[in-house]
């Protein structure tokens, strides 16, 4: 069975909608839970690169204290996407190190919260075999939503 091609559908379109609608703290909470789904791709087979996970603690740290300093954030984003360009292949393990820079992103653009959403949905579909995608992507597409709704009713 020959995998569909991975392509953002009208749910995408309805999320970037409501991650519009979110609070900037908000995102980057939903930003890193969304990349920790995928980041077991990159340390599985990366487990000495601290990159991806940097990225993410990272932006845990603006979160926690507010203090933004553009040389930071742009350094911990940077570094994610060189980890995942030194992976070479379009794999799991490059999506998920790109999940990790488009979220500690978010501290400088909100938005970029849905590149993190969406290199993770890339790494789902990578690492899942062809016959099981479809159900695999619906169910993160999901997960994503929800948790974002759920985020937002407790902030």
């Amino acid at each position: 069975m020959k995998k569909p091609k991975f392509s953002l559908r009208q749910e995408h379109e309805a999320l970037l909608e409501l991650v519009q609608q979110t609070d900037h703290k908000t995102l980057a909470v939903w930003a890193i839970d969304c990349a920790e789904r995928a980041l077991p791709c990159f340390e599985a087979q990366f487990p000495d690169d601290p990159r991806p996970r940097q990225a993410l603690a990272t932006l845990q740290t603006w979160i926690a204290t507010g203090v933004f300093k553009m040389s930071v954030i742009r350094g911990a984003s940077l570094a994610a996407h060189a980890a995942a360009r030194d992976v070479g292949d379009d794999t799991p393990a490059r999506s998920a190190a790109r999940a990790c820079g488009q979220a500690v992103a978010t501290a400088h653009v909100p938005t970029h919260a849905i590149g993190a959403a969406t290199y993770t949905l890339q790494a789902i579909y990578r690492a899942t075999a062809a016959e099981h995608v479809e159900a695999a992507l619906a169910q993160e597409r999901a997960w994503q939503r929800q948790h974002l709704l759920d985020l937002r009713a407790n902030a």
